[in-house]
């Protein structure tokens, strides 16, 4: 086989995969790219959402447990629990990937606008960025079994 035919078929395949996924094929339990959480995703109002479940580390700075959003500028909020901080909001199904939603980080308190898209049906990319989505940082998350 030819290589420009073996890119072509190659190429295909790659477009299938994007066509042949469903908006609910995000859902379910998630660990972070560093595998020291996990995010169970859920659909609520026609849209996504996510919650943290679960930490390694559940200890605050000073030995006491559970580990609470220090982080978080607003003061009532830093003062909630890391486990069961919803932290994806408001994505949309939109034909290949999920958007228009935000995502917060605990370990900065910032958050910001957010994309996701599958990799692969075990392999979630996550996008947050501020303004433009070219500028910001991304993360592979896996599907928890």
């Amino acid at each position: 086989m030819n290589s420009k035919l073996s890119l072509i078929l190659l190429l295909i395949l790659f477009s299938l995969n994007g066509i042949a996924q469903k908006a609910d094929d995000i859902l379910g339990v998630w660990y972070n790219e560093e595998k020291d959480g996990k995010i169970e995703v859920f659909k609520k109002n026609g849209k996504y959402h996510g919650k943290i479940i679960w930490i390694k580390d559940n200890t605050n700075d000073d030995g006491s447990s559970p580990r609470i959003d220090v982080n978080n500028p607003d003061p009532m909020l830093a003062k909630r629990t890391i486990v069961g901080t919803l932290i994806l909001h408001d994505l949309i199904w939109d034909d290949y990937e999920w958007d228009e939603g935000e995502i917060y980080d605990p370990k900065s308190g910032k958050t910001y606008s957010c994309y996701a898209k599958l990799e692969s049906k075990n392999e979630l990319f996550v996008k947050g960025f501020v303004g433009f989505a070219v500028i910001g940082r991304s993360t592979i998350w896996t599907r928890a079994n």
